[in-house]
């Protein structure tokens, strides 16, 4: 199911993961499975570290981002990451086809929940992963403070 992002309507929303109006950002898109988020990206060479090899903190950013939406969408808040392990197994070449973005919680832990994250490519092979900790926010802080819409808003 299409996840909507509900902070586009915001004038000043420019997340350089998800805004479609950050004309350098990654601008994904995300989609809600059972109890996991998905995105779906394609690299390109602007984004490069080594020639043609993807950026090794784009991919930390990647797998950062999706696990971001499933605390919007999955855990029904915002809250900030406070904690990011990223494994590199294989490069991610910019000329990739299209990159695939899971992301699922793991645990939680009072006010933290960790969550798994994989970069896997095209031909599936699964080239990064992440165990990512997010520090989470009650509902009205989020609404308060972080301009959260509530979960109703994410789902059409």
């Amino acid at each position: 199911m299409k996840v909507i992002n509900p902070y586009n309507k915001l004038d000043a929303h420019l997340c350089f993961g998800c805004s479609h109006k950050n004309p350098i950002g990654l601008n994904l898109s995300f989609e809600l499975h059972d109890e996991s988020i998905i995105a779906h990206w394609k690299p390109d060479e602007r984004y490069q570290g080594f020639h043609q090899v993807l950026h090794g903190g784009i991919i930390a950013t990647l797998l950062d981002e999706v696990a971001g939406w499933v605390v919007q969408v999955i855990c029904k808040t915002s809250g900030v990451t406070s904690e990011l392990s990223v494994k590199y197994h294989k490069p991610v070449y910019t000329n990739e086809k299209e990159l695939r973005l899971e992301a699922k919680i793991l645990q939680y832990r009072s006010k933290i929940v960790d969550i798994e994250a994989k970069l896997v490519n095209s031909e599936g092979v699964v080239c990064s992963t992440a165990v990512v900790s997010y520090y989470l926010f009650s509902e009205q802080i989020a609404k308060e403070k972080f301009y959260y819409p509530g979960s109703e808003a994410f789902l059409p």
